[in-house]
């Protein structure tokens, strides 16, 4: 592989480590199906507490994956797979070339 495809690899990095967890599969499938949902709803369809999925919420939310909207008390988690789709499309590119 060049620098070049090895420095968008690296870049991928944290995507490939939080797209790892199951859990974190889990939500992420979870709200390809559903576009929109609160902490309580994803609690009610996993086997994680509360404060479990809100971590798994942060590390997806660090990672640009999900994102958060408030309305009133709530706060709703979305799928914000744009940004990591057009890393995934490069690295891929790049490989090709050097392939």
């Amino acid at each position: 592989m060049g620098d070049e495809a090895i420095k968008i690899f690296r870049d991928c990095i944290p995507l490939f480590q939080t797209l790892s967890d199951p859990y974190r599969q889990d939500i992420v499938l979870m709200l390809a199906e559903q576009e929109r949902l609160t902490v309580n709803e994803i609690v009610e369809q996993v086997t994680l507490s509360r404060p479990a999925v809100s971590h798994h919420l942060k590390i997806l939310r660090d990672t640009g994956l999900v994102t958060s909207e408030k309305n009133g008390t709530k706060h709703y988690y979305s799928l914000n797979l744009d940004s990591s789709i057009e890393k995934l499309k490069r690295l891929i590119l790049a490989i090709e070339e050097d392939c």
